[in-house]
């Protein structure tokens, strides 16, 4: 059975990106560098689902359509993470608690990455508790 391993997202500033992703645990795995490009693959010990972190030279002005959704993290403590990505200039939005029939299914917040990328950040509750 096919086994997902990575998802691909481009940066333009990579010192801002890694600092980030930092935030959420993220450690460099492996790096490539190429002529045109530099591939930073990020991963943590709970997971063995990577994030590569594509750094284009030249030309970094990208498009994120409207297409893209969102990655997705699991946190123990969200509100801690929530108030570190604040005091760090990050802006995440509120935290919400969706619970559409009066039964806990997620909460969360949503953050953008320096690039743009929606990040939401779940805690272990819910269709999450056992994750």
């Amino acid at each position: 059975m096919p086994k997902m391993i990575h998802s691909m997202i481009r940066v333009r500033d990579e010192a801002r990106s890694l600092a980030f992703y930092e935030m959420f645990g993220l450690e460099i795995a492996d790096r490539l560098d190429f002529e045109s490009f530099s591939l930073i693959y990020l991963s943590n010990p709970e997971s063995g689902f990577e994030l590569e972190l594509t750094v284009n030279k030249g030309d970094k002005t990208y498009d994120l359509g409207d297409g893209y959704g969102h990655l997705a993290f699991l946190e123990d403590d969200l509100e801690a993470l929530h108030q570190r990505l604040a005091e760090a200039g990050h802006q995440p939005r509120d935290i919400k608690d969706f619970a559409p029939d009066g039964e806990t299914v997620a909460r969360f917040f949503f953050v953008a990455d320096p690039d743009g990328y929606e990040i939401e950040v779940l805690a272990h509750k819910g269709r999450f508790a056992n994750q």
